[in-house]
């Protein structure tokens, strides 16, 4: 979009369209008024400075998103429609209600002809293709539900709403300067071929410290090893766990007693085949019903109680290794469970683990040093005649490059695409704003003299294409740049207004109505 942020462009047209989609589609608000910041109504789902917005409202553009989105064959994930869609239903109602409000105080009042040209251009009221008054009126009955004159009262409300955001949009002047501005980040471009070189990759090449390399790194970065200590101390915490194997004896939820019973007698005559002598992973393949683990002889690998069932952890955690429980009883059958090894819990100290985290320190500070020598030196290469795709070629030729650039093992030539001075971020790194600095100095195609240090590894990077920003270009663009200019102050102007609305008003939500339509979908 020419620089534009698209998120907001779009954010704007949504809102600019509110009051005459919601007037076509979903028909009237209420006319009823509460106490503003006063409870909410049970049959509202908000109130606005004292005005409801009826619980049938937002039923309507809820579930017309929802069958919208339903008949377009979108996948609708259950958190979608239960959590963000009624969360954007609702914030486009109180929108279009504070607008409208906002335009009642300034006695923005639209005209009947305005009025009239809205209703007859409404499919709902069309007969053989035109608008028909009695259309009109059997559908306000029928299906809006409402009267002729509180239907275009309301109408009238959203039609006003739409003028205050255009009285708003109309302050958004421009000047040449910020023209120009505008047209010096968005014309002047750069392309770029860069090579990361990342710790990771250097990882395997270095060597264990020596207990005197050690030793010497741990008194250096006392407080480093100390704060990552705090950081991971997840890490270097370990509840109680036992290393356990199972068979169990499946029963159906609806379960007689008798099949209970018959079922406890089977898991019980298995226990007493282990406990005889027969090998507990070898009657585990043979006769467990728990199809995950019957392959790997019953084996759960080691479990926390929190893992297990109440009732199943109780036992499993009170069983001495190598030890044989008796049949144990959960919702899915009777588990038969050898426990192979316990372990207690545990709570390391910095002191314990201080030689295993100078150990891990010292080996990412040595490898993030043989990545930036390896940058050094492929940059003095490319000083020196070669370039970046000859020194490192894709791994996988044909291979997109972002999906190269995210699972790269090496470093590899990556190619930007054109990109502009107007931000601080360079394709595929994110925000570099010393080598984007560094790109839009150049004059012309170059190698860029420098290793640029970005997160935790190293790019090296080469200039291929400069486009400078010129009169004639700028004259060229110019009407087309101030339209942009102005249409992203319009959604600077737009955000802000809505954001003071909502800021000196008062809005109460009522959420158990709104979950009682979103748990009914």
């Amino acid at each position: 979009m020419d620089g534009m942020n698209a998120r907001k462009v779009l954010s704007l047209v949504g809102i600019i369209a509110i009051a005459v989609v919601f007037a076509l589609q979903f028909g009237p608000g209420s006319s009823g008024f509460g106490s503003a910041g006063g409870p909410v109504m049970p049959s509202s789902v908000a109130v606005v400075n004292g005005k409801e917005i009826p619980l049938r409202d937002f039923s309507r553009v809820y579930a017309g998103q929802l069958n919208s989105l339903r008949n377009r064959g979108v996948p609708i994930p259950e958190s979608y429609a239960r959590q963000s869609l009624p969360s954007q239903v609702m914030d486009q109602l109180v929108t279009r209600e504070l607008l409208s409000q906002a335009a009642e105080r300034h006695g923005i009042v639209p005209s009947d002809d305005e009025l009239r040209k809205l209703i007859h251009e409404n499919v709902d009221f069309h007969k053989d293709g035109q608008f028909n008054f009695e259309q009109y009126k059997r559908a306000l009955r029928d299906y809006y539900r409402t009267t002729e004159p509180k239907y275009e009262e309301e109408l009238r409300r959203q039609l006003a709403a739409q003028k205050m955001l255009q009285v708003v949009n109309s302050g958004a002047v421009v000047s040449d300067d910020e023209v120009r501005a505008r047209f010096e980040k968005d014309a002047n471009q750069a392309k770029v071929v860069f090579a990361r070189f990342l710790p990771t990759m250097y990882a395997a090449q270095v060597p264990a410290p020596t207990p005197a390399q050690l030793e010497e790194f741990r008194k250096a970065n006392a407080e480093q090893i100390s704060s990552y200590y705090e950081t991971n101390r997840f890490m270097y915490q370990q509840a109680e766990r036992a290393k356990a194997r199972q068979i169990l004896v499946k029963l159906a939820p609806d379960a007689t007693a008798q099949q209970k019973a018959d079922a406890k007698a089977r898991a019980e005559a298995i226990r007493q085949e282990i406990t005889g002598g027969k090998d507990f992973v070898t009657v585990a393949r043979e006769r467990t019903e728990d199809p995950g683990t019957k392959a790997s002889g019953g084996d759960l690998g080691w479990v926390e109680r929190g893992s297990l069932e109440p009732t199943l952890a109780e036992a499993v955690f009170a069983l001495a290794p190598n030890s044989v429980s008796e049949p144990i009883e959960t919702k899915l059958g009777w588990h038969v469970v050898k426990v192979e090894e316990k372990q207690a819990a545990s709570d390391k100290k910095l002191d314990e683990v201080s030689p295993e985290i100078a150990t891990t320190l010292y080996k990412q500070q040595k490898a993030k040093d043989l990545a930036k020598a390896a940058a050094e030196k492929a940059l003095a290469s490319v000083k020196g005649g070669q370039t970046l795709q000859q020194l490192f070629p894709p791994e996988k030729d044909g291979q997109p490059a972002l999906q190269r650039f995210e699972t790269e093992t090496r470093p590899e030539a990556v190619e930007t695409g054109s990109f502009t001075a107007g931000g601080e971020s360079v394709p595929y790194l994110g925000l570099a704003p010393a080598l984007s600095t560094a790109a839009f100095a150049a004059p012309g195609p170059q190698v860029l003299d420098q290793v640029f240090p970005l997160n935790e590894g190293f790019v090296v990077a080469q200039v291929t294409e400069r486009v400078k920003p010129t009169a004639e270009t700028f004259t060229q663009k110019k009407d087309e740049l101030r339209e942009q200019t102005r249409r992203a102050k319009q959604i600077e102007m737009t955000e802000s207004f809505l954001k003071a609305l909502r800021e000196t008003g008062t809005v109460v939500e009522n959420n158990e109505a709104i979950q009682s339509i979103v748990g009914s979908s």
